[in-house]
């Protein structure tokens, strides 16, 4: 990403409309016993598109709106999607994603590990609250969910950061390498 304003403009109403949008609309519509959540799915896209530091200081700041927002403990949400962000992050800077549809998996991986995360901070900081099978049920329809949304969702969310983004991952996935010229032999790609 370019470090200007105009980037964390974009950034920041992105953030701020995803988190208004979470729980004002998105929180309300429940679907099998489970509802989407759209701030992973927003960390994630950001780390995938812009990097690992953009992806984790995106989660950090979408946690603390979060918590700030719903009265929830201070850090857990935070603690979750900063790393949701930088391991998206790193997974593209370290294994670049080629495949068009990388966007379900990661999605899927990032809810699971937020739903995770936050529930581990929240009992390491003795958060009084029942375990059911019904949590894990809800848990996995958000993350069936998240995965159906995850296509449509990262495609806005590329529209919205590709005038600031310095490398296009769509645009580099589709320059092909040119052929190397073959050897004396017609070897193609050997040095004899």
């Amino acid at each position: 990403m370019i470090s200007a304003p105009q980037t964390y403009l974009r950034l920041g109403l992105l953030l701020l409309l995803g988190v208004i949008l979470q729980i004002s609309g998105v929180v309300q519509i429940r679907i099998f016993g489970g509802n989407a959540d759209l701030i992973p799915l927003l960390v994630a896209a950001v780390g995938l598109f812009a990097g690992s530091v953009p992806g984790a200081v995106t989660g950090f700041i979408a946690g603390f709106l979060l918590d700030a927002s719903l009265g929830l403990n201070m850090g857990a949400s935070s603690l979750a999607l900063t790393t949701v962000g930088y391991g998206v992050g790193r997974f593209r800077e370290v294994r670049y994603p080629a495949h068009g549809l990388i966007a379900i998996p990661v999605a899927m991986a990032a809810t699971a590990l937020y739903a995770a995360g936050t529930a581990v901070v929240s009992l390491m900081l003795g958060v009084q609250s029942s375990l059911s099978i019904l949590v894990l049920r809800e848990a996995i329809v958000t993350v069936l969910l998240n995965a159906l949304l995850a296509l449509p969702f990262f495609a806005l969310i590329r529209l919205l950061l590709r005038p600031v983004l310095v490398v296009d991952p769509v645009a580099r996935r589709a320059r092909r390498r040119e052929p190397s010229a073959p050897g004396p032999l017609g070897l193609r790609g050997l040095e004899v």
